[in-house]
């Protein structure tokens, strides 16, 4: 992975691939079908990148210990209500930090290409 990355459009890319919205999360049932994508934003969060070092610590301290293994991070993480929680916030911080702007750029380009 280049020293840019990841950036805003691969959290982007990630969440669109379960929906897009994750605001909502944290209301899901708590069960296992966000257990992939939260080990996929722990992959990313631990990435040191200029995008990542703009986020706030307790996201990137908490996937760092989680990898690494910690008892109380593994155990408090390990409920689905949890890593929920996590998402939904990190979610909403992305949309914040860029995303929606993204998204918005993204929306401008395909209407203004003639693509529905």
């Amino acid at each position: 992975m280049s020293p840019t990355k990841p950036d805003v459009e691969d959290y982007l890319q990630l969440f669109r691939q379960y929906g897009g919205d994750l605001g909502e999360l944290y209301r899901e049932p708590e069960d296992e079908r966000y257990a992939l994508l939260f080990e996929q934003v722990v992959r990313l969060l631990v990435q040191p990148s200029p995008f990542n070092l703009g986020l706030p610590d307790t996201f990137r301290v908490a996937a760092r210990r989680y990898r690494d293994g910690h008892p109380s991070t593994v155990a408090r993480l390990r409920q689905p209500a949890n890593r929920h929680f996590m998402l939904c916030e990190l979610h909403d911080l992305i949309m914040l930090k860029g995303g929606l702007a993204a998204l918005r750029k993204a929306d401008a380009g395909t209407a203004g290409s003639g693509h529905a």
